[in-house]
């Protein structure tokens, strides 16, 4: 078992792990996959979260134990265009003769053109986001310019997530809807970099990131939600945004004080915002066994 364990490995094309182990890796996930066993987070719910705030699903995951999903200090082309949807990961290391010609050999037996970098770009399906590990390289760590951008955004509708760097910001700034969350930009071409892992799990600065991750980005910096908690983050973050918008109202018209809405609610306050939803039919639902539960798990 352990050699054809190994032989199928061998196997794998572009660098991949085996398909049985991203499944071990992520086996909360219990909704539809790619046929490479990444999770494949419903698009309904990735529209969902493009309406969430960064820092009420910071704390939705704080409170479960996740601690390692946040990352800051980026440059971006827009500073007003969030990157959200599913990760598609890609691990680049710094290149070495050997291994590169092994890399590029085995790449073109399997049909794949140009650098590593734009194999990737070949996965994306819509909804994806293109998150690389470059290991902070700046010059000569331009993993994309205008070509590839407009080629990502064709493929994925999206942008990318780069811990390393993009050229020709003028170019990718033209291409409406699209944005980079990077380390900075420069004018150099990509060189002394290799592809070393597609779709497997990456770490880009503080933050461990898995296929099929749900990526929130805002200017402040990037959220990689595991793909098992994106409904509940989703949905609690939907909650905790409801939640303040009737206590804004509950104090202006001086129906209850801050101190009533900003401790554990009462029977008759939890009544109020659920007739206060149903006044409201373009906000979200939610039942008193919810209400009851955000409550309970209550430290925001």
């Amino acid at each position: 078992m352990v050699f054809l364990a190994m032989t199928m490995s061998l196997q794998l094309p572009a660098q991949k792990i085996p398909k049985e182990e991203l499944i071990f890796l992520t086996s909360e996930w219990r909704g539809e996959r790619f046929a490479d066993g990444r999770p494949k987070i419903p698009a309904a719910l990735i529209e969902r979260a493009k309406k969430i705030g960064i820092e009420e699903a910071w704390q939705v995951l704080q409170n479960e134990g996740y601690k390692n999903q946040f990352e800051g200090n980026w440059k971006m082309v827009h500073d007003d265009v969030p990157v959200v949807g599913r990760a598609l990961t890609a691990r680049f290391m710094p290149s070495r003769p050997d291994i590169e010609q092994k890399i590029m050999t085995r790449g073109k037996q399997e049909g794949r053109t140009g650098n590593t970098n734009s194999w990737p770009i070949d996965q994306l399906s819509p909804g994806d986001v293109y998150v690389a590990d470059g290991f902070g390289k700046i010059a000569q760590g331009t993993l994309i310019g205008d070509n590839l951008g407009n080629a990502i955004f064709n493929k994925s509708g999206n942008g990318v997530i780069f811990d390393g760097a993009a050229r020709d910001l003028s170019g990718l700034s033209e291409i409406k809807g699209f944005n980079a969350f990077v380390r900075d930009f420069d004018p150099s071409f990509l060189e002394g970099m290799v592809l070393m892992g597609l779709n497997t799990p990456i770490r880009i600065g503080h933050a461990i990131v898995l296929p099929g991750d749900l990526v929130l980005s805002e200017r402040e910096g990037v959220l990689f939600i595991p793909a098992h908690m994106a409904d509940l983050v989703v949905t609690t973050a939907e909650f905790i945004a409801v939640k303040d918008e009737f206590g804004h109202a509950m104090l202006k018209a001086g129906r209850y004080n801050s101190g009533q809405i900003d401790s554990q609610w009462t029977d008759k306050l939890k009544d109020d915002f659920l007739q206060w939803l149903d006044q409201h039919p373009d906000k979200p639902r939610f039942t008193r066994s919810q209400l009851d539960e955000f409550m309970k798990k209550r430290t925001w």
